[in-house]
């Protein structure tokens, strides 16, 4: 496994699995002679933020109406930066 330059590694999936470690977990770094031990802290483990976006997300699409709703990502984009669409509105399907 190679460390990048900001010092990164991926503990693997089998790895994060048995040692209960998810997203939003907390971990502390130890050295035991040559060896770098990685250890999870404690068993509670913070609100992981891609779940709370999702929630978030998820209630702002159901605040859409339905004219809203039928815009693909790159009309919802453009108007969010408040950019003027260039051939008018796509609808989604039909491209």
């Amino acid at each position: 496994m190679l460390v990048t330059e900001k010092g990164q590694v991926t503990i693997p999936k089998h790895i994060r699995l048995a040692a209960g470690v998810t997203p939003g977990s907390e971990v502390t770094f130890s050295l035991e002679g040559s060896r770098i031990v990685i250890t999870p802290v404690g068993t509670s483990v913070k609100n992981d933020r891609r779940a709370e976006l999702r929630t978030a997300a998820a209630r702002v699409r159901e605040s859409f109406s339905a004219e809203f709703q039928q815009l693909g990502a790159e009309e919802i984009m453009r108007f969010i930066r408040g950019d003027e669409p260039s051939q008018g509105p796509k609808r989604r399907g039909n491209r």
